[in-house]
């Protein structure tokens, strides 16, 4: 399962921080809920430093959501693409997004199953670059310390109630946070399909 390789190669890594945040910020490429919830779980443990942790965390948010704009920007420079969306759609949307970039960002970030088409087409729009980095920046500020702080405060107690079975504990609790997710994203799916 992934949630324990996670945890047993970042806690191979010990000791050596290069390897800590190596691992830590490819983690948030796979599932960065996940890794927010095992970093913390690793700092309550003291195996990990807390400003390596939720400096490895922002870093690989951060990159994540840079590379989902960068290949929403790329997407728009193929022919193909362009014949799927015409050029007066591309170009009111274009308008409308970049008058928007910092509430479309600081929401997707919130609200599970919106980042990847947003950020996307934030690039595929030609959003202003610079704005779109720094609300990424500042959403993955608030939203990451918020998961991290309440993450660290369960995995404290999960240390002290669960001992040896934490990881069985984080597990249930992962699952539970993308059922939710899975949820919010149909509702939403299924409310923004009423409103048309």
């Amino acid at each position: 399962m992934w949630l324990t390789d996670f945890s047993t190669l970042l806690a191979s890594a010990a000791g050596s921080p290069p390897l800590e945040i190596t691992t830590i910020v490819l983690g948030t490429f796979i599932l960065e809920d996940a890794a927010t919830l095992l970093a913390a779980m690793q700092v309550a443990a003291g195996a990990v430093s807390l400003p390596l942790a939720l400096g490895s965390l922002y870093a690989g948010i951060v990159l994540g959501d840079l590379g989902l704009y960068g290949l929403g920007r790329l997407s728009g420079t193929v022919q193909w693409a362009h014949a799927l969306v015409p050029k007066r759609r591309r170009d009111i949307g274009r308008d409308w997004v970049s008058q928007r970039v910092i509430p479309l960002v600081l929401v997707s970030r919130f609200v599970p199953g919106l980042r990847l088409p947003t950020y996307t087409t934030c690039g595929f729009l030609k959003a202003p670059f610079f704005t779109f980095a720094a609300a990424a920046i500042l959403a993955t500020l608030a939203w990451t310390s918020l998961l991290f702080y309440f993450s660290l405060k369960l995995g404290t107690l999960m240390l002290q109630y669960l001992g040896p079975y934490r990881w069985a504990g984080l597990a249930v609790f992962v699952v539970i946070l993308l059922v939710i997710g899975r949820v919010a994203a149909h509702w939403q799916a299924d409310r923004a399909g009423k409103d048309f």
